[in-house]
């Protein structure tokens, strides 16, 4: 009958064996004794990890010690203040669509009066005490930047837009800042025929 001790110190040697990433001539005899096996941990399993390259994934630039890449920061984050007491001006977004009566009555084109037909969006600014002159205004892809002496918009736009394609208007009796902005849709040959 065999003892139970013998075998299990067997199969750690075996285990021990097949798990090593080591040459079998530098610590065999060390294995043979309990205690110098038990000396194996979770960092042997496996082969040893890779120090000479550097591990490139999708979220992490070589040598750049930036925290964040530019798609993780939100487009806009950059504008805001919360320190700034200028007040935010009323403003509507109005989403436009071109039809025609072909569109009306026929339906041909297959546009529908839902915001994924609409082509551009008017962005109507109220800004009171306010000359054409004292208006700043920035638009990004995803954001709208508007400041004046009296206010401050920072406005987070519900649609990406052509950001070189846009243009405002001030009406100096309305004392009103209009900016119309085409959509930018990646989908366009699907949505619109």
């Amino acid at each position: 009958m065999e003892f139970a001790g013998a075998s299990s110190l067997q199969h750690l040697q075996a285990l021990s064996n097949l798990l090593s990433t080591q040459q079998e001539d530098e610590d065999d005899e060390d294995c043979k004794n309990i205690n110098a096996c038990a000396r194996l941990g979770p960092g042997q399993v496996g082969p040893p990890p890779k120090t000479d390259k550097e591990v490139s994934t999708p979220y992490v630039k070589k040598n750049s010690k930036d925290i964040w890449s530019e798609e993780e920061v939100a487009e806009g984050c950059q504008y805001e203040d919360d320190n700034d007491p200028r007040p935010q001006p009323e403003y509507e977004i109005i989403l436009k669509q071109s039809v025609g009566t072909e569109d009306i009555f026929l339906g041909l084109n297959g546009k529908d009066p839902s915001s994924m037909c609409c082509e551009s969006m008017l962005v109507k600014i109220k800004l009171p005490d306010t000359k054409a002159t004292d208006v700043v205004l920035d638009v990004k892809e995803k954001f709208l930047d508007l400041r004046t002496l009296k206010y401050k918009l920072g406005l987070h736009l519900p649609h990406p837009i052509h950001s070189h394609e846009g243009k405002a208007q001030f009406f100096s009796e309305r004392e009103e800042l209009e900016v119309t902005l085409l959509i930018k849709r990646p989908m366009d040959f699907i949505n619109m025929p």
